[in-house]
């Protein structure tokens, strides 16, 4: 069931991509959409280990 809190990303990618992004999340067990999360967070945790932590203002919504 879909968190209603959650925000809704919608992005177009070309063929050859979208095969190799279901090839990679099968082989690690994952749906696409959970290997897009997984690489989201891993990048992010990156650059915060690089350039320090994103501070999310309080009154936001995090976009």
């Amino acid at each position: 069931m879909r968190n209603k809190n959650n925000k809704h990303l919608g992005i177009e990618i070309d063929p050859e991509l979208h095969y190799k992004l279901h090839y990679i999340s099968k082989y690690y067990g994952r749906s696409a959409n959970g290997e897009i999360l997984y690489l989201i967070r891993q990048e992010i945790k990156a650059f915060e280990k690089s350039e320090g932590e994103i501070q999310i203002p309080p009154s936001s919504d995090a976009h």
